[in-house]
């Protein structure tokens, strides 16, 4: 579960502070798939990147399964993250001259797994998303739905309780838009992670359990509690 209390986050530019976020509070529950929406500016990328860890608060917490990630020393955060948190992008950020399979396996290999058993879960993974026959394919070579697809996989490697995606379909079509809906519902489904999505995109807003609206920096809870 991750559990949010009383969550702010102020920038500086020069001499006037800008208020992002602001004295924010709400659970997710283990499996729920999460739609955050509100206008650029509103602290949905930086919402993501403080329950990611990879920013801090000005002040509150974010606990994961009880556990305060914003006290934790960067490399116990570091490990924290590879463990327990994947995270998918509007953009693949897939490595060029990688094959899929390869792109696929760079979690496990960071982990140090050991390369055959990096390269069997890889292969698992993309017949799991569907790509099983695009193995030895370069980024290049792939469709921006196949590309979102293979970074889903990427994310999904180690097994992660909490998915983290930013404008994931922001780039893609509707028919690849639902499909990787699909793909989100048909892997949670299995092993009851959290999707927290934040989105544009009204077919993947509605397409989730729960919006969360973000607007003047608070949150509004429009479809009841998580």
């Amino acid at each position: 579960m991750i559990k949010i209390e009383n969550l702010a986050k102020t920038f500086k530019s020069g001499s006037e502070e800008l208020t992002v976020l602001k004295n924010l509070s709400f659970d997710i529950a283990d499996g729920a798939r999460v739609a955050m929406v509100g206008a650029s500016g509103t602290g949905k990328t930086t919402l993501l990147q403080i329950i990611g860890g990879l920013d801090k608060p000005t002040s509150g917490s974010v606990l994961i399964d009880g556990q305060n990630i914003n006290t934790m020393k960067e490399r116990e955060l570091s490990a924290f993250r590879i463990k327990n948190m994947g995270f998918v992008f509007q953009f693949h950020h897939l490595l060029p001259d990688f094959t899929a399979l390869e792109n696929i396996m760079i979690p496990g290999l960071v982990a140090k797994i050991g390369q055959k058993t990096a390269q069997k879960r890889a292969a698992m993974l993309l017949e799991e998303v569907g790509l099983k026959d695009r193995a030895k394919h370069i980024p290049c070579e792939l469709s921006g739905g196949e590309r979102q697809r293979v970074a889903l996989a990427r994310a999904l490697f180690n097994e992660p309780n909490i998915i983290l995606a930013d404008e994931p379909t922001g780039n893609l079509d509707l028919a690849n838009t639902k499909l990787f809906i699909e793909t989100i519902f048909r892997i949670s489904a299995a092993n009851k992670s959290i999707f927290l999505i934040a989105t544009h995109d009204d077919v993947v807003a509605n397409s989730l359990d729960y919006r969360l609206s973000l607007s003047g920096g608070a949150l509004e809870r429009k479809d009841g509690k998580l």
